[in-house]
């Protein structure tokens, strides 16, 4: 592959930005930052090099991957590459799975209203949250 790197270790922050799980290096930054990313089962730091074999948790709001990293990219590259760089553990990938089916119940669950709100339900709405209540 064009976009693998030569060198044995990649900076975190540059790698999550090649695999494509952020979509800017400032993004995968803050996440880093933020705690959101463990490196064998340690928090990083941005500039922690990354080689192949370690295992990354990765947490994007709701959503937890657990990667093995199968390669190294320092550059971004098309989604074919990117899916090359890391394989997700089979734990992972049906923990989402579950986590997105308990979505979809969820918010098949809620009430739907059967039309959209018109202009008298729109003013009605309005002096309710204002505590107008003639």
């Amino acid at each position: 592959m064009a976009a693998m790197s030569a060198a044995d270790s990649v900076r975190l922050d540059r790698w999550l930005w090649a695999a494509r799980f952020f979509k800017t290096r400032r993004q995968a930054v803050d996440a880093i930052k933020g705690g959101k990313v463990d490196v064998d089962g340690v928090r990083a730091k941005p500039a922690r090099a990354v080689r192949i074999g370690q295992r990354l948790v990765i947490r994007k709001g709701p959503q937890t991957f657990e990667v093995h990293i199968d390669g190294l990219a320092e550059q971004r590259g098309p989604a074919t590459e990117a899916q090359a760089l890391y394989t997700e553990t089979p734990d992972s990938i049906s923990a989402r799975e579950r986590q997105r089916e308990e979505l979809r119940a969820a918010s098949a669950a809620q009430p739907r209203p059967d039309h959209r709100p018109d202009r008298r339900d729109r003013q009605r709405l309005a002096d309710f949250k204002r505590g107008d209540r003639d």
